[in-house]
């Protein structure tokens, strides 16, 4: 036995992305009291980074101290009792995980389903509400990770408001990467995850919740099933100032991460870091198409940050990810679910978001397709793409 090293990669999956090395450095400083006054004034520091993150003024806007799976039972666990009717919208693999926390709640899950590649139909949510006037929550995807695909979030609010419902939303791999605006959309409650994006570890999972989310909360009629989640305790752990109380130890060195990776967001500027994940998209797309390869994702519901391309006619998935990863470092992702097998899941996500990481990908992709005899037009792909990137050149 012998400390463990690992290999340096490329990642552009769909997550984890590369961290940025400023958070590296960030994640090795000195370990202190989780109920230091420095560390209590760098957790407000944090909270009003995740505001302007987020695009709200929320007062309960924190991170879970667990991956973006926890933030989602966080919010399914505080909104939804027993008896419930909750309508989730599901097109791709993790509507579905909403729809698990719902019956684990103890409540029912009325399904609005649509197509694995196609965006929320929001005049199926619209005719589902009318259908089921007593259903009080709405809950779905704003970036489906499995498929590529973003929904309408705007427009599945405004829908679900008139029906007098909540909304729980899944930002884990829109935070960052594409516009979210929490208080202009008026969403209830949202969830994500550091490990897109924002170029963080995993390990937490930032959420917000909106003031008639937390009246909900305030007046359940059963207790919230998971005590480590429950926001009515952990908002003593994460309230304002300097008085806080005790209820679990925080992952510090994580949320030392995290608070370097929402400064840099922050120095960025969100708008500067959503057009820098969409202009090197363009270029990712310019190199992709030229090869002959295709998108499954029609272009107007495309996320930037997640590109779900078809794997050609007699081409083995695994086959070419175990090379890309052996000969070049470079690590993308398959198809989950119905997906699997069908296509690959390419990341452009926070800081492996960037000239070099797309014309690598797009020459390693050439090159192992064109030695497995794969029916691509070799040569292309890294040419397209710079025109992209260098239109100047």
């Amino acid at each position: 036995m012998k400390s463990f090293h690992p290999p340096r990669r490329t990642l552009m999956g769909p997550g984890p992305s590369d961290v940025n090395p400023r958070i590296l450095e960030a994640l090795s400083r000195p370990t202190i009291g989780h109920l230091d006054p420095a560390f209590i004034a760098m957790m407000d520091d944090m909270k009003d980074l995740l505001q302007y993150a987020l695009q709200t003024r929320n007062a309960i806007t924190m991170p879970v101290s667990a991956p973006g799976s926890a933030g989602m039972e966080t919010c399914f666990v505080n909104l939804v009792e027993p008896g419930d009717k909750v309508v989730v919208c599901q097109n791709g693999v993790f509507g579905g995980r909403m729809k698990e926390n719902v019956e684990r709640c103890g409540a029912e899950a009325v399904m609005v389903q649509d197509t694995w590649g196609a965006a929320v139909d929001a005049n199926k949510l619209e005719d589902t509400l009318k259908a089921h006037p007593d259903a009080k929550i709405v809950a779905f995807v704003h970036a489906e990770t499995s498929t590529g695909v973003c929904s309408d979030v705007k427009t599945l609010v405004e829908i679900a408001r008139r029906h007098d419902c909540l909304t729980i939303v899944d930002a884990v791999t829109s935070l960052g990467g594409i516009p979210l605006h929490v208080d202009d959309w008026r969403i209830d409650a949202i969830y994500s995850g550091t490990q897109k994006c924002l170029s963080c570890t995993p390990g937490l999972s930032p959420v917000s919740f909106s003031e008639a989310a937390v009246e909900k909360i305030r007046n359940r009629k059963h207790p919230v099933q998971s005590w480590f989640m429950d926001l009515n305790l952990v908002m003593g752990y994460w309230g304002s100032g300097g008085k806080r109380a005790y209820h679990h130890t925080a992952p510090i060195n994580a949320l030392y991460g995290l608070h370097e990776a929402l400064l840099i967001l922050k120095e960025e500027g969100l708008e500067q870091a959503w057009a820098r994940h969409e202009h090197h998209y363009r270029a990712l797309k310019a190199g992709i198409e030229a090869m002959g390869l295709s998108y499954v994702v029609e272009e107007s519901v495309r996320l930037p940050q997640l590109n779900a391309i078809r794997i050609p006619a007699g081409v083995d998935d695994a086959t070419v990810r175990r090379q890309l990863l052996e000969q070049y470092q470079l690590e993308i992702g398959a198809g989950l679910g119905e997906m699997a097998g069908k296509v690959w899941r390419i990341g452009l996500m926070g800081h492996a978001c960037n000239a070099r990481n797309v014309l690598t990908c797009l020459g390693a992709l050439d090159d192992v397709l064109s030695r497995l005899g794969a029916p691509i037009d070799s040569g292309k792909a890294v040419a397209a793409a710079s025109k992209v990137l260098f239109p100047q050149s």
